[in-house]
């Protein structure tokens, strides 16, 4: 198997809230809820960088298509990371995100390894960390 991701899903309780969290507040591109039409259906698609895309969907309806049973949520299960150019601009994202109705769980410190992280958590507690890593610079 080839190491390949191309969407990544995150399981949400208020998707019409989640939806207006990514696109409204964070400025992410999205035709909106499809779907809507089946049971288990509705989902809402953002494209990001390299073809790679970001779905958010009912967690019902998740654990429905899986078959698995619905769990409670845990914020410390994986974390999504955004890397930037620079320590400011971590500052900035964290702001942005903030001033969209994030939760700030640490703001931006120097790393360990040399580096500039702060996390946050989105309406439905998924952990985002935004990290400026002189070693892993986006392109």
């Amino acid at each position: 198997m080839k190491p390949r991701i191309t969407l990544i899903t995150l399981g949400v309780d208020d998707l019409e809230r989640a939806v207006a969290f990514y696109r409204d507040g964070l400025g992410w591109s999205t035709p909106g809820i499809v779907g809507a039409e089946f049971e288990h259906g509705a989902v809402a698609f953002f494209d990001l960088a390299s073809g790679l895309r970001l779905a958010l969907w009912h967690r019902a309806s998740l654990a429905h298509d899986s078959g698995l049973p619905m769990g409670v949520r845990s914020a410390t299960e994986f974390c999504l990371a955004h890397n930037v150019g620079s320590r400011d601009e971590v500052d900035q994202v964290l702001d942005e995100a903030k001033q969209a109705g994030a939760g700030i769980v640490k703001s931006g410190h120097e790393t360990f390894y040399g580096g500039y992280a702060g996390y946050f958590q989105d309406p439905d507690q998924h952990l985002w960390e935004v990290a400026y890593n002189p070693q892993m610079l986006p392109e």
